[in-house]
């Protein structure tokens, strides 16, 4: 068995992307001391070697950790969409949505990589004023934070450059949700994310779409214990509440929190989004993966719901 500094020496990956790839990909499971200490055996450190094989070769992470907890196929296919630049930075995988996508979302990793914060907020503000709010949210800024992840996932972008730009994206959802607040006179609904859960652009970016659509709208925040999941809906009196669920790793702590209150307000209408949304272990409907859709469909849903 291998200490996590042994494991990142064998492999080649520093210690940071080896929880990360543990935390948000569950690439790897190692098991623990008795001071909670990972330990990773010989499958653990192939399972690593070839994730790390994968990304080197232009896979998304994501993508990359799919294939390794799969079925192995040989031989691998080349990325989709990778643009390759030998003679600058890393390439950058192309998502799909087309060259307007792919040239504003390099732009950014290219700005967060400088650390350039006034680089990045003249990105994400000529970028808001293309469209409405919805549509870029859906079509450019959710791919180019996965973008931006990927990368920094590939050593491309340090975790400074990472929260520089996620915090100027929270910055301006905070002010796009106070921004819609006039007039949601609709039916109310709670929106957050369970305990654990600390990924909150995609929830508050659908707290925003929600308020627009008319409905009130309480946002609760990232990693909300399951008790004041309880008080809050006991407050609130929502006709609605929403999880979300962007990762595997928030499921089963999401699904603790809507056996709970089902059985406190079995009447209560719960529903999920985020990228996990469509497990089978959520005991609840999913709203879709479009956050300007899944606003507009809970809208029509609430339709015939007092606000009083």
């Amino acid at each position: 068995m291998y200490t996590i500094k042994h494991a990142a020496e064998l492999t080649g990956v520093p210690v940071a992307t080896l929880r990360a790839w543990e935390r948000r990909y569950a690439v790897v499971a190692p098991e623990r001391t008795e001071g909670g200490y990972r330990l990773y055996d010989d499958a653990a450190v192939d399972r690593l070697r070839a994730m790390r094989d994968l990304v080197a070769a232009g896979w998304a992470p994501r993508q990359a950790a799919d294939e390794v907890r799969g079925p192995r196929r040989r031989p691998l296919p080349t990325p989709p969409g990778e643009r390759v630049d030998a003679a600058g930075p890393p390439p950058v995988p192309v998502p799909a949505g087309g060259p307007a996508v792919v040239e504003g979302a390099a732009d950014l990793v290219a700005a967060g990589r400088a650390l350039d914060a006034a680089s990045v907020a003249a990105v994400l503000d000529e970028r808001f004023a293309r469209g409405s709010f919805e549509s870029v949210v859906d079509d450019w800024l959710m791919p180019a934070l996965r973008l931006v992840g990927d990368a920094w996932e590939r050593g491309e972008v340090s975790t400074a450059a990472e929260h520089l730009v996620a915090h100027a994206v929270l910055r301006r959802l905070a002010a796009a949700f106070e921004a819609a607040a006039a007039g949601t006179r609709g039916p109310r609904v709670v929106i957050g994310l369970p305990p654990g859960g600390r990924h909150e652009l995609g929830a508050l970016a659908f707290a925003v779409a929600a308020r627009r659509a008319g409905l009130a709208v309480t946002y609760v925040g990232a990693d909300l214990p399951q008790d004041s999941w309880l008080d809050a809906v006991g407050q609130t009196r929502p006709h609605a509440l929403v999880l979300a669920v962007p990762r595997p790793e928030d499921v089963p702590a999401a699904a603790r929190v809507i056996d709970a209150v089902r059985r406190a307000h079995p009447d209560l209408r719960v529903l999920v989004g985020g990228g996990a949304q469509d497990s089978p272990d959520l005991p609840a409907p999913a709203l879709g993966h479009r956050i300007g859709d899944a606003a507009d469909r809970l809208a029509h849903a609430l339709a015939g719901a007092s606000a009083g």
